[in-house]
């Protein structure tokens, strides 16, 4: 999935702040290859993000094989990795993604925030 401009970032911030009951989720899942954990971690965490909070999440999804350095630059240190960036405070999940209800309280989705 090919990264946006700065600028259509900027404006979808700062459309997030007029609105902030329409909270935008911006996830970056990294995974390695076409393996089955990477597989299923996709499909795991786009049907999650379609049922739960549907055209109100950004998810790029990043082999770390096709770009070997961002496994350092991200200091990842298994995969496949789920990197929520917004809503803040920034957060990583390693697995598969497969428990829905710890992944949702890991989002803040499910109203408890406490997952660290």
């Amino acid at each position: 999935m090919p990264r946006k401009p700065k600028q259509d970032k900027v404006e979808e911030f700062e459309q997030a702040l007029k609105n902030p009951t329409a909270q935008v989720y911006t996830l970056r899942l990294f995974v390695s290859g076409a393996s089955q954990k990477s597989l299923q971690a996709i499909d795991n965490l786009k049907r999650l993000c379609e049922e739960n909070f549907p055209d109100q999440y950004e998810l790029e999804v990043i082999d770390i094989c096709q770009q070997p350095g961002i496994a350092a630059k991200e200091q990842l240190l298994a995969v496949p990795t789920l990197i929520k960036d917004f809503p803040l405070p920034v957060r990583r999940l390693i697995g598969n993604l497969s428990n829905t209800k710890d992944t949702l309280k890991y989002l803040g989705v499910s109203g408890e925030e406490d997952m660290t």
